[in-house]
């Protein structure tokens, strides 16, 4: 490329050309609600905050409201004990994964604490405040609903330096991957419950990600902007984290901090964990993405979707970089049944690599040689987990000459990774945690420690007829056209019908119209530096995208334009993934 990428790091949905609507910092917060506070009057104000939240900042931010009352609600909460208890059959033994379930925040609360809790607020008077995690469920009633948030990016970087613990666990010094796991499987999913529970009783939303620094806006604000931003192409904020094989190329192209030692992944579109910025004026509040799944699922996903998935948002992009560093970990993905036998999760993580860069000597390890002795391999995997020789991936696996624009479809099953000197862009189904490492190169994570390897569950899943002959036929390049038009062409690109996600690529030096059908879109520009999308009908302001940047369509757009900003003196291209309407 003769041009200079210029990926946008701080995305964000501009709602309002005014900045009166929201307020930053407590003093100024404390300011606004106190004139919705009648002198002398009763007032119960709750502040329900997202696990994750610094509880006493909220708790200290919210003295200026003079509040003669003030009640935690850990205090009602099982004890640590009683928690553990509860969960252990959830959680299991292994470090990296429990079982799914539908958590409500009241099942981690004791019945008799509640019951004190809400007797002391009945007997209060003045203004009173319920703080902390669960406060609107151990209040149940109340004159004024805060909910003080924070995204899942920022609660990892919390977790990671010990600022906080799981609900009701005095475990801050636990390991981030313990805190992790502990989060994502019971915390996150009550909390989020909850969430949705209180969405539309809402008086003032408060991000709380910046410490010091909240910025709140009312909560019909905050309801409105999120039906805005399904009403437009829009892109989630993407992070970016260092692994073990990380590499160079997004350091390099998207302007990242020279501190970390690689860049191995960024999370580019996966709502579940991205998050949004909402822009009033020159102020921004960042909240979870996944709100919005939760509150738009129709106009978001299309009723289709959230027929076949509920309010999930169920196709990933991401990108793993490797060049310069090293090959992934050699894994595979469960089985459809296997994951919902053992995990309680209703579809599995179907996947393919799109190379959107790639060095001379770059591969992907995908599927197995011909005539592998299964009996041989599980000895060899089992034996080097125990410290005995290195596993020789090379003796059963195929390594695949990858250049860019290539696309491999992996189907759950299947064996696979990427190699080192890769750029992979990831299109894939949500479910990312479960992914059973077999072999990780003999080498250590960043925290010195090797990282978890998981033979059980991934040899019960690896599909031993998926040989060469069979990968070669099914799973690399199978590119087709499907349409052309004056100045555009359309290709379907995979991935297989295993899988219920359908790509397709376009190459453009001319404006391509879209039709969503319904259905969520999610998109990447592959080629070129900068296209505009845009409404035939001029229903949303147009939307610029630049290089490599991914971004969503919701269902509900309906017919859209992408141009090249400028005249294109060779083909531009991006990559469309959708649901298949029969998958």
């Amino acid at each position: 490329m003769n041009w200079t990428p210029n990926y946008d790091k701080e995305p964000a949905i501009r709602v309002s050309e005014s900045d009166s609507e929201c307020s930053i910092g407590w003093p100024t917060i404390g300011q606004v609600l106190k004139r919705g506070l009648v002198s002398g009057k009763r007032t119960v104000i709750v502040a329900e905050c997202y696990p994750g939240t610094d509880i006493e900042e909220v708790r200290a931010g919210l003295s200026e409201l003079g509040a003669g009352t003030i009640i935690s609600a850990e205090r009602a909460l099982k004890t640590a004990e009683e928690l553990e208890e509860l969960l252990a059959p959830w959680l299991g033994d292994d470090p990296v994964f429990g079982r799914m379930t539908a958590w409500e925040l009241g099942s981690l609360f004791d019945a008799a604490k509640t019951a004190q809790v809400r007797s002391e607020i009945a007997r209060a008077e003045g203004t009173i405040l319920i703080f902390g995690t669960g406060a609107a469920y151990v209040a149940e009633h109340w004159n004024l609903l805060l909910y003080c948030d924070v995204t899942r990016w920022e609660i990892q970087q919390r977790q990671r330096v010990h600022r906080i613990g799981n609900i009701g666990a005095d475990n801050a010094s636990a390991s981030p991957a313990e805190l992790y796991k502990r989060a994502y499987f019971i915390d996150w999913r009550a909390a989020d419950a909850e969430r949705h529970r209180l969405h539309a009783a809402i008086d003032f939303y408060i991000d709380s990600n910046l410490a010091q620094r909240p910025a709140m806006i009312s909560g019909s604000n905050y309801r409105e902007a999120m039906a805005k931003a399904t009403r437009r192409p829009f892109r989630v904020v993407p992070f970016f984290d260092p692994g073990p094989w990380g590499g160079e190329w997004m350091r390099r192209h998207f302007n990242l901090p020279t501190e970390p030692p690689n860049f191995a992944w960024c999370f580019d579109c996966v709502p579940e964990e991205n998050s949004l910025r909402l822009r009033f004026g020159d102020k921004v509040v960042e909240t979870p993405a996944l709100t919005l799944v939760h509150e738009h699922a129709d106009e978001l996903l299309g009723s289709n979707i959230v027929k076949k998935f509920g309010a999930e948002f169920p196709i990933r992009f991401d990108f793993l970089d490797t060049v310069e560093g090293g090959n992934l970990s050699l894994q595979v993905h469960p089985l459809r049944s296997y994951i919902a036998e053992h995990f309680g999760m209703a579809y599995t993580q179907d996947e393919s690599y799109y190379l959107l860069d790639a060095e001379p000597d770059a591969v992907v390890y995908l599927g197995l040689k011909p005539g592998v002795d299964a009996a041989q391999m599980r000895m060899d995997l089992e034996a080097a987990q125990a410290g005995g020789a290195p596993f020789s991936a090379e003796r059963y696996v195929n390594a695949w000459p990858a250049k860019k624009h290539d696309h491999f479809s992996i189907p759950a099953g299947t064996i696979h990774c990427s190699g080192k000197n890769s750029m992979v862009l990831e299109i894939s189904a949500t479910p990312y945690i479960f992914t059973f490492k077999l072999w990780d190169w003999a080498r250590l994570g960043l925290n010195g420690l090797p990282r978890p390897i998981h033979l059980k569950h991934g040899l019960a899943n690896i599909q031993w007829n998926r040989d060469r002959e069979w990968v070669k036929s099914n799973l690399i390049n199978p590119v087709r056209e499907v349409a052309c038009g004056e100045g555009w062409r359309e290709e379907a690109t995979g991935l297989h019908c295993f899988e219920f996600i359908e790509t397709r690529r376009h190459w453009f030096t001319e404006p391509v119209l879209h039709d969503t059908g319904g259905t969520l879109n999610v998109l990447n520009l592959l080629e070129g530096e900068e296209i505009v999308v845009e409404s035939p009908e001029d229903a949303f302001e147009p939307f610029v995208v630049h290089y490599a940047e991914t971004f969503i369509v919701p269902a509900c757009i309906g017919w859209y334009r992408v141009s090249p900003t400028r005249k294109a003196d060779k083909p531009l291209a991006t990559i469309k993934a959708f649901v298949r309407s029969e998958g």
